[in-house]
């Protein structure tokens, strides 16, 4: 996700030292960049999404999914992913500085990873992988994060399986890894355990969702302090910052949350928007702090449509402009130059991939 620098070795891995901060181009124009797209542009709130920009890559490459298609973009410009079952649905998760893809494969009831290169005749499998969860990451070394079929942290590299990480010690009986979200180049791995476990004893039911950080320095895999509710983490930068958000009911009381270094602490949450009681974040830039998401109604209560959401730093929670006036949008990706991107409804009603430029600049609160 940032440009690659000099390897290291680290915790039985080779990872790549991050960049030093990335200034934003004083000369962009902020916009809303809408790119190429094929096939269904349908908009369904809280299902799949048809389009979207899910992470970004070096000059100018972007990925993510087009009519339910794993695709990236040179600039504006979609390519599709190639694929050998052409009925087969999915989506690019995470692309690293050389172009590395990893993505989710849908397909006769099942979900499994792979992993493709910019320009390549053809994708590459990732043994016993599962993509049903819809998470992924790769780092700029190579290196390849998700779970396993077995329900395992797991670690690829050139399309072989070379690590499988741990349950944390203090995780507790019951205790499985459920979802791997993110790496960064420093080779810390970010994820979530849940505890499902009867006592015998008592016959008490012990339920609780963690994130788990696996140390890139070669410590022991811990469990990040919970927050009020359970907790879904979704991207760490190079210094370990953490991001994702609190949810309570069915998955639907979003509330944005930090984790900030170094890892330990009990994390925080820096609120949303006025205009919406829930907010997520889904993703932050490797070295500028800059952290996006979506801003939520209950799914019963929908006052207004979803809409994407940015914090730079330690500042507020802004809102980014809506492609269309009453057209929901969502933001999935940022990167060091101040480029979100995400998905938005235009003014016929039709999802769009879309990446907001400048998007510090375009970032404004609800109520002004």
């Amino acid at each position: 996700m940032s440009a690659a620098a000099a390897a290291v070795v680290l915790a039985g891995l080779v990872t790549a030292a991050g960049p030093a901060a990335a200034a934003t181009d004083a000369k962009c124009a902020p916009k809303i960049q809408v790119l190429g797209s094929i096939g269904d542009e349908s908009y369904y709130r809280d299902m799949p999404q048809s389009q979207g920009v899910y992470d970004f890559g070096a000059d100018g490459l972007a990925v993510g999914v087009s009519g339910y298609k794993p695709v990236y973009w040179t600039g504006t410009t979609v390519h599709r992913v190639p694929l050998t079952d052409p009925n087969a649905s999915g989506q690019v998760l995470a692309v690293n500085a050389h172009g590395l893809m990893v993505g989710v494969l849908r397909g006769s009831g099942s979900a499994s990873l792979f992993t493709y290169q910019a320009g390549a005749a053809a994708i590459t499998p990732l043994p016993g992988s599962d993509g049903s969860d819809l998470e992924a990451d790769v780092n700029d070394a190579g290196y390849v994060v998700s779970r396993s079929d077995s329900w395992i942290a797991t670690v690829w590299k050139d399309g072989q399986k070379v690590r499988e990480l741990p349950v944390p010690a203090d995780a507790g009986p019951g205790t499985r890894i459920t979802m791997v979200t993110g790496i960064n180049n420093h080779g810390d791995i970010l994820g979530m355990a849940t505890q499902d476990h009867e006592v015998p004893e008592t016959g008490e039911h012990l339920e609780n969702t963690h994130p788990v950080l696996w140390p890139g320095d070669g410590g022991a895999a811990r469990l990040l302090a919970p927050t009020m509710n359970d907790s879904y983490v979704q991207d760490l930068d190079e210094s370990g910052r953490v991001v994702g958000y609190d949810w309570s009911g069915p998955w639907y009381e979003y509330r944005t949350w930090v984790w900030e270094p170094p890892v330990g602490g009990p994390g925080t949450s820096p609120g949303g928007l006025s205009s919406h009681p829930y907010a997520t974040f889904e993703a932050i830039s490797p070295t500028t702090n800059l952290s996006v998401g979506t801003a939520k109604f209950h799914p019963d209560q929908v006052t207004l449509p979803d809409q994407a959401l940015l914090r730079a730093g330690s500042g507020p929670v802004k809102a980014l402009p809506r492609l269309a006036a009453g057209g929901a949008s969502m933001a999935d990706a940022v990167s060091d130059a101040d480029r979100v991107g995400g998905a938005a409804v235009n003014a016929k009603g039709k999802l769009k991939p879309v990446i907001w430029t400048c998007a510090t600049k375009q970032a404004y609160n609800p109520g002004s």
